[in-house]
């Protein structure tokens, strides 16, 4: 059997070393020449981390994560803490433990794991074609290749999805915009070892620590899309956007790196339940396109990876039967993340801010219970548990 992988993220980069470990012969094509992640970090959630271990990354990844042994928000005028709560009795109800890692850092440590030669870079696919028993995608410099089964791992502007659902998706602007960096770490902002928050007026601030004596953070603010801003503007932006926010949100904008600093207009797509057809399974992005609220895009697609290729691996009835099994395994699944992760999107950006302001209310008396309790449901949906 060979595989063809159309996308060298992390979805297409984790299906191409899953399958190799089955012994599949497979061929990773990225349209890009050179990867740039789009976002500074990720966090990989005990599902993901599984994932991970399952496919020989485990010392690698610990490496690379950062130790969040804490998590707590913050209201945003003062820096007051609202609730700040132990993350161990989720490590202990999962049996695993989460690291944020920066993007980057993860996507070489993938490619450094899959065999970094063995990716064809600057490969843009424009149309892929079945047969009875092959399938061939074609690239925007007139090459093709062709092989028994074709992974669409090629992200969230898919060109294989309307392929195989047979109509264009539409992404759907969740409402907010989303700053991403990573800058050192400074205890006076906040702890080293600790997922801090200020919440306030439908928008946060977040640090996540990751390798390396570096947070990554993030901003969120509900806008309009398609606002003239840009890394010039940025500073100025996030001043403007938190003016009156506490001084650990004041210190954090005076360290970033504007050219360094990500902006971008957060979207999902509507789930969908087919992820097949034929020959071609979608992984990753692809499939199901999310907002980060949850932390599980990445997650879901590391996913993925594994369920696919034990898929292909232990079934006897054909391709296009084992492909079925992944559809079946996944669509329920990667539905709930994007619906979750929607809802959970709406309540921290304030689309009914009725709901927002309780939340902030209900944070004054969370023990860590609650959310702790969330996490480990959609943790424990994993294939791996």
């Amino acid at each position: 059997m060979k595989a063809i992988v159309i996308g060298g993220g992390i979805g297409g980069t984790c299906a191409a070393i899953a399958l190799k470990r089955f012994g599949i012969e497979t061929a990773v094509y990225e349209a890009v020449k050179e990867i740039k992640p789009v976002g500074a970090a990720i966090s990989i959630w005990p599902n993901g981390v599984k994932c991970l271990n399952y496919l020989g990354m485990k010392e690698p990844l610990r490496k690379l994560g950062g130790q969040m042994r804490f998590m707590a928000y913050k209201e945003y005028l003062q820096g007051q803490t609202l609730t700040r709560f132990s993350m161990d009795p989720l490590i202990q109800s999962v049996g695993e433990q989460p690291y944020p890692v920066a993007r980057a850092e993860l996507q070489s440590m993938l490619l450094d794991t899959y065999g970094r030669d063995e990716v064809q870079f600057g490969k843009r696919v424009t149309h892929v074609e079945e047969s009875a028993d092959s399938v061939t995608a074609w690239f925007d410099d007139g090459s093709s290749a062709t092989g028994d089964v074709l992974i669409a791992a090629d992200g969230t502007h898919s060109v294989i999805r309307q392929h195989v659902l047979g109509y264009a998706t539409e992404r759907r602007y969740a409402g907010y915009v989303n700053w991403n960096g990573l800058v050192e770490i400074d205890e006076s902002i906040a702890p080293s070892d600790q997922w801090t928050t200020f919440v306030g007026e439908g928008k946060r601030v977040s640090l996540m620590p990751v390798s390396d004596n570096r947070f990554y953070f993030f901003f969120d603010v509900p806008l309009p899309k398609g606002l003239p801003e840009d890394r010039a503007t940025l500073r100025d932006d996030l001043q403007r956007y938190f003016a009156g926010w506490a001084e650990p949100v004041q210190k954090l904008i005076g360290l970033i790196n504007p050219d360094t600093t990500n902006r971008i207009e957060i979207h999902d797509i509507e789930p969908f339940m087919q992820l097949v057809k034929g020959r071609i399974a979608l992984l990753g992005d692809s499939g199901h396109s999310t907002t980060p609220d949850i932390g599980q895009g990445g997650c879901a697609a590391m996913e993925d990876a594994v369920v696919l290729a034990n898929a292909l691996q232990t079934n006897s009835l054909g391709i296009e039967d084992a492909l079925l099994r992944y559809q079946e395994k996944r669509a329920y699944r990667v539905k709930d993340l994007v619906l979750k992760a929607r809802k959970r999107c709406d309540v921290t950006h304030g689309k009914d801010m009725a709901v927002t302001g309780q939340w902030y209310e209900d944070l004054k008396t969370e023990t860590g219970e609650r959310i702790l309790s969330g996490m480990c449901e959609t943790i424990l949906g994993g294939p791996l548990e």
